[in-house]
């Protein structure tokens, strides 16, 4: 597996729809990133601590349940904490244009909502990761 990037999908909170997250996962191991997702029900210390155990340049966080101000920033702040600063963040989901600018304060890089084509958000991680 080496030179490939290695990218968490995770769904933090309490939030049941993973559709979205199971369709990117799908299009980033189709443009050859190896991916690892998490399942549902995940907490920011979960998300973490698989990010560490697994090594990974990506972390991707899918949420539709509108907590993402929370989950979103515990899941960077944590990160922060245990020294993975240098791991891209990306965030989806319904989110409002007002909280972009927050989220990305806090260290979310990309974040797409419903309907962005694959092409992008493969792009995008590409562009912003070193392999």
């Amino acid at each position: 597996m080496e030179g490939k990037i290695r990218v968490l999908v995770a769904k933090p909170g309490l939030d049941g729809h993973d559709r979205g997250a199971k369709i990117v996962a799908r299009a980033l191991r189709d443009a050859g990133m190896e991916v690892i997702y998490t399942g549902l029900h995940q907490t920011a210390e979960m998300i973490v601590q698989t990010a560490i155990q697994e090594d990974v340049k990506v972390v991707g966080l899918s949420l539709l349940s509108g907590a993402h101000m929370t989950l979103f920033t515990d899941v960077t702040r944590i990160l922060k904490e245990k020294g993975m600063d240098d791991v891209l963040v990306l965030g989806g989901g319904i989110i409002p244009e007002d909280d972009i600018p927050k989220l990305r304060e806090s260290g979310i890089k990309g974040i797409f909502g419903p309907g962005t084509p694959m092409d992008d958000i493969v792009s995008f991680i590409k562009e912003n990761v070193e392999e």
